[in-house]
């Protein structure tokens, strides 16, 4: 892959990422069986884990920060940045900086998105646009890159909800997820089929973190699942029969995920989280 393409693949990656590390503190409220989500900022150190290209990637370095704010009661609100230096030998760094904001409605009506994607401090694309459930299906209205409205099916889910059904099918005891997300990514046009493998649960006290999750009493107590979601762009006539990208990590079950794999299929970066601050949280009326 080029460097220039990296950019393209981290903005499916927004969708998981933006909804993986919602944490609970312990006695949370609970809402439809699961834990309530809070306000937090997370951050992620990134390294190159594994090459597999025919010219491998010499090195990767880089930092995903992002700030989660809201509540059910009146959707949830990111601001997420991805900077990422990639060295593919020859004396050539290439940087890659993705910064996008996103709101979801806490039932998964309505999603707001705004993303800009830099390459060595040059703009190469920006999307801003809004998706809303309507009677038959989800109308989308973009204003970035282009002015335009899309109607997609009404079996697509938002990021939130894909993570939301994700930890449910855990609970259950399901180890296979399928559902088609929209994020609002690359041109604002893109859909995602996604598979989702759930792992053994691993229990409280067994296999202890060694991150920032570490020093969380609120997870201490609580049960977490291996698992991987591999996106396949659904977009075009019969999608595509290779993932486009895959995220492998462990998520709590309250929504807080650590130990990230990013595999972008020519390379994997791993993301190690080493800061967590739980936020207070805005009760609902």
């Amino acid at each position: 892959m080029k460097p220039a393409d990296f950019p393209v693949r981290l903005s499916c990656a927004i969708a998981v990422l933006a909804a993986m590390t919602l944490p609970a503190p312990a006695g949370a409220a609970v809402q439809g069986g699961a834990a309530a989500l809070v306000p937090h900022r997370a951050v992620y150190d990134l390294k190159l884990a594994t090459t597999r290209g025919k010219r491998p990637m010499q090195a990767v370095r880089g930092r995903i920060l992002y700030d989660f704010s809201g509540s059910a009661c009146e959707g949830y609100a990111l601001q997420f940045r991805q900077v990422s230096e990639l060295d593919t030998g020859e004396g050539r760094v290439s940087v890659s900086d993705l910064r996008a904001t996103t709101w979801e409605e806490g039932a998964g009506k309505r999603l707001r998105f705004h993303s800009q994607n830099f390459l060595d401090d040059k703009l190469r694309d920006a999307v801003d646009g809004q998706a809303e459930r309507v009677p038959d299906g989800i109308g989308v209205r973009l204003t970035k890159p282009n002015d335009k409205s899309l109607e997609l099916s009404k079996d697509l889910v938002f990021p939130t909800e894909h993570i939301r059904r994700i930890l449910a099918a855990a609970r259950e005891g399901k180890t296979i997820l399928e559902v088609g997300v929209y994020d609002g990514s690359e041109s604002g046009e893109k859909i995602y089929d996604t598979l989702t493998v759930i792992g053994r649960p691993i229990v409280a006290d067994d296999k202890k973190p060694g991150d920032a999750a570490a020093g969380q009493a609120a997870l201490a107590s609580l049960t977490r699942w291996p698992a991987t979601i591999s996106y396949f762009d659904k977009t075009g006539k019969g999608g595509e029969q290779t993932p486009i990208y895959a995220i492998t990590f462990e998520i709590y079950e309250n929504g807080v995920s650590r130990s990230l794999l990013l595999d972008y299929g020519d390379f994997v970066v791993s993301g190690e989280m080493t800061s967590l601050e739980i936020k207070d949280a805005k009760p609902c009326p």
